[in-house]
């Protein structure tokens, strides 16, 4: 059943574990998520871009994951968000849409921009039951700078500032920077525990980790201790679609030319890495 995410980070936080909020781009990857988390008993927040609103269309994938969730998975309560809008032209395009949540990432931009469009943001959505999520702190992708010897300092969020931000704009989730990174940028090599305890005690929001592909068992319990109830998960997935698809393909004496077949096979591994996730953030039987 579609659910309002803010209903579900709360659970989470209130329960004391996470969920995954997994990006999807197309039928199979949507499909993969919501097998997984039936499977799982799981609560999870499905995500698109604006990218994939561009690539799959914004009311046929929203529609997608909609009514994939409603016909197929009723009793899996399930959130549907879009990740990382960047401006307050798309937002409004995603509410129009019927996106239930939003994030406006305004993280790259200085502090008082950042603020007040997020407070713009939550203003229009609200008004219209949409919930939003903000950023302060910056999570480095790589290609936007180079990798290597990095000044966290610089890209953390400030724990002061980030009560100031949720008091000021009204946000219902924020999303921060503790030495977490996108894609494959090297990350921190510990990751700032301390900070992120300074801002779980000023912000009563939930706190929401992108970049956590890659985050296994220690610190994902280590930071769900600290405050974190979403991890934000899309590389590990598109990962385990690419590879498998280029395996099958590989691998085959004759070539298939059966696309059920390629896809089936790459949806079944996306699967797989989502039951992984959901069982790493301990949202399994929580429904």
């Amino acid at each position: 059943m579609i659910t309002n995410v803010k209903d579900i980070l709360a659970k989470a936080k209130e329960g004391g574990y996470a969920v995954g909020a997994f990006n999807t781009v197309n039928l199979e990857t949507t499909r993969a998520i919501v097998e997984a988390a039936q499977e799982m008993r799981s609560p999870i927040i499905i995500q698109i871009t604006e990218k994939t609103m561009e690539y799959a269309g914004g009311r046929l994938i929203y529609h997608l994951i909609k009514n994939d969730v409603e016909f197929y998975a009723p009793e899996i309560p399930v959130g549907i968000h879009l990740d990382h809008g960047k401006s307050f032209e798309i937002i409004q395009r995603a509410v129009a849409i019927g996106l239930p949540s939003v994030m406006y990432d305004g993280s790259r931009k200085k502090y008082a921009d950042n603020l007040e469009i997020t407070k713009k943001v939550v203003d229009f959505c609200h008004e219209k039951g949409v919930c939003v999520q903000g950023e302060l702190g910056s999570v480095p992708y790589l290609g936007e700078i180079e990798s290597g010897e990095v000044d966290w300092e610089k890209y953390m969020t400030d724990p002061g500032q980030a009560a100031s931000f949720v008091k000021e704009t009204g946000i219902d989730a924020l999303a921060v920077a503790i030495g977490n990174a996108h894609d494959f940028f090297k990350e921190k090599d510990v990751p700032d525990y301390a900070r992120l305890d300074m801002i779980h005690k000023n912000c009563n929001v939930p706190l929401i980790l992108h970049g956590a592909s890659d985050w296994e068992n220690g610190r994902v319990a280590e930071v769900i201790k600290r405050g974190v109830c979403c991890f934000n998960v899309d590389t590990a997935t598109r990962l385990a679609f690419i590879n498998n698809l280029i395996n099958s393909v590989r691998n085959q004496g004759n070539v298939s030319f059966d696309i059920r077949k390629l896809l089936g096979e790459a949806r079944e591994a996306v699967r797989d890495v989502v039951k992984k996730k959901i069982k790493i953030f301990g949202s399994d039987g929580k429904i």
